[in-house]
C-alpha cells in the first residue's frame, strides 16, 4: 500500500503490548491495532508473550509494506516490562505511543462463588499489565516531553455483570488511567482508555464458546442480539480506530478520557 505524510501517524513509534492473539476466525484487538498503526505510518515494537504470535503480526505488517519487530515480554513480569523502552529505542530510536492490550476473564464468578485463586489472577494480569508497562516506557516519555498510553478497559467497569473480579479490574484500569493522565500532564504526556463492549475477537468467541460448551455460531448469536445499535458485535477494527484517533495529533487535547466503543450497550449501565 502507498505510504505518505498525510498517514496519522507517520514518523510516529509505537508499541502494543498484547500484540498477538489466540487462535480463531477473526483478528484480535492488539493485532488489529498493530496493523493499522503501521498503515498509519507508525513503526511498530509488536509484544506478546508468545513471541510466534507477535511475529505473525509482523509478517502481515511487513506484507503491507510497514516497518515491525517482534519482542517476547509478559506484561505482568516487571523485569520483562523493564526491557520494553530499551528494546524500543534500539529498534526504531524512540517511544510516542504505548498501546495496553492485555486483559483476562476466565472461570470469573459472582461475589459468593468466586475463587481466591481466579480473582487474584485476573486482577493481577488485568491490572499490572497496563501499570508496569507504563511504568518502564513513561520515563523515556518524560524525557522526550511526550507520549501517548492507551490502555484497553471494558464495558464491564461501568455496567451491570456477574463478573466480579473482571468488572473490578477494569474499574481499576479506568482509575489508574485517570491518575497516569494527571500526574504526567505536565510531561506533556497524554493518557486515555478505551472500553469496549462485546466484541467478535477470538479471545471473547472461541475463548467463551469452549468454557460454556456451546456453538460458535449460537454465541455469536447471542451476544449480537444484545447489542443495541444494529444488532451486531463490534470488531477488533473497532476498537483499533479508536485507539488509532486517541493515539494521533486529532485527539492532542484529549486526556483522562474513558472512551466507550460499544454500540450503545453502555447506555444500559447499572
Amino acid at each position: 500500500m502507498t505510504r505518505g505524510a498525510s498517514e496519522r501517524l507517520a514518523g510516529k513509534v509505537a508499541i502494543v503490548v498484547g500484540a498477538g492473539q489466540t487462535p480463531g476466525e477473526t483478528i484480535g484487538n492488539g493485532r488489529a491495532t498493530a496493523i493499522l498503526f503501521a498503515r498509519e505510518g507508525a513503526q511498530v515494537l509488536c509484544v506478546d508473550r508468545d513471541l510466534g504470535s507477535a511475529e505473525e503480526t509482523v509478517r502481515t505488517i511487513e506484507s503491507e509494506g510497514g516497518k515491525a519487530a517482534a519482542f517476547a515480554a509478559d506484561a505482568i513480569i516487571e523485569d520483562d516490562c523493564r526491557s520494553l523502552a530499551p528494546a524500543c529505542v534500539e529498534a526504531f530510536g524512540r517511544i510516542d505511543i504505548l498501546h495496553n492490550n492485555v486483559g483476562i476473564g476466565g472461570n470469573d464468578a459472582g461475589t459468593t462463588r468466586i475463587e481466591e485463586e481466579v480473582w487474584d489472577r485476573i486482577l493481577a494480569v488485568n491490572l499490572k499489565s497496563v501499570v508496569l508497562p507504563s511504568k518502564h516506557v513513561l520515563p523515556s516519555m518524560r524525557e522526550r516531553g511526550s507520549g501517548v498510553i492507551t490502555n484497553v478497559s471494558s464495558i464491564a467497569a461501568v455496567c451491570a455483570t456477574p463478573m466480579v473480579a473482571y468488572r473490578t479490574s477494569k474499574a481499576g484500569v479506568n482509575a489508574y488511567t485517570q491518575s497516569l493522565a494527571l500526574g504526567n500532564a505536565r510531561y506533556g504526556i497524554r493518557a486515555n482508555a478505551i472500553m469496549p463492549g462485546l466484541m467478535n475477537t477470538p479471545m471473547a468467541i472461541e475463548g467463551q464458546a469452549k468454557q460454556l460448551g456451546v456453538e460458535r455460531d449460537e454465541l455469536v448469536r447471542a451476544r449480537d442480539a444484545q447489542v443495541p445499535l444494529g444488532r451486531r458485535m463490534g470488531t477488533a477494527w473497532d476498537v483499533a480506530h479508536a485507539a488509532l484517533f486517541l493515539a494521533s495529533d486529532e485527539a492532542a487535547f484529549i486526556t483522562g478520557a474513558i472512551l466507550p466503543v460499544d454500540g450503545g450497550q453502555s447506555l444500559r449501565a447499572g
